[in-house]
């Protein structure tokens, strides 16, 4: 009973990352508008009956994708402390994915900037926004505490401009990638926040 119970979980979790893969590519060639759950099911494989039951409606789709493509991005956070040097951690991070980016990421600032003019978008981004500055927030705010980070650092202020900063080269590396040298902006952004944080 176990054996069959995981196999058919294996086979669920298998079909579903090749859904979301599917989705991911035909928001990256196309755009979200030809997300259909039709379109997704032929693209990986599958039926439309299939896609419909793992996600129910292109819009829960569209949720699950948001979810997946921003699952991961910076690893190796989770066992650390909230703080400045998660913060930096975290910026620093997040470029060094850039510069490799792959399919989920790309699909992820695709439907990022998309959600300021589709509706259907719109609440998604707005909540993983919210995530993102949460977290961001929290690390800034235990900054303070720990006399690490500066006690007039605002954490909104602070969590809004990293977002704005680093969604921002994600767009600029998606429209000509020729000109965002990631190595380097590691560094020199790493580096702005650090000096313009830190506690003297």
């Amino acid at each position: 009973m176990v054996t069959t119970h995981r196999t058919q979980q294996e086979r669920r979790d298998r079909a579903e990352a090749a859904l979301l893969n599917a989705a991911a590519e035909l928001v990256v060639q196309h755009g979200v508008r030809s997300l259909t759950l039709a379109r997704v099911g032929e693209r990986a494989g599958y039926s439309r009956g299939i896609v419909t039951h793992h996600f129910g409606s292109k819009q829960a789709l569209i949720e699950r994708l948001a979810r997946a493509t921003q699952t991961g991005f910076v690893p190796g956070l989770d066992d650390l402390p909230p703080g400045l040097d998660r913060l930096l951690r975290l910026i620093n991070g997040y470029l060094d994915a850039l510069g490799d980016i792959g399919l989920m990421h790309r699909a992820f600032l695709l439907l990022w900037a998309e959600a300021a003019t589709a509706s259907e978008l719109a609440p998604i981004f707005r909540e993983r926004d919210e995530a993102f500055r949460r977290d961001l927030r929290s690390d800034v705010a235990a900054g303070i505490a720990d006399g690490d980070v500066r006690p007039d650092a605002e954490p909104d202020g602070v969590a809004v401009a990293i977002v704005g900063q680093l969604r921002g080269i994600g767009m600029q590396l998606l429209l000509d990638p020729h000109t965002v040298d990631t190595a380097r902006l590691s560094h020199t952004v790493t580096d702005q926040w650090r000096r313009a944080l830190r506690a003297s």
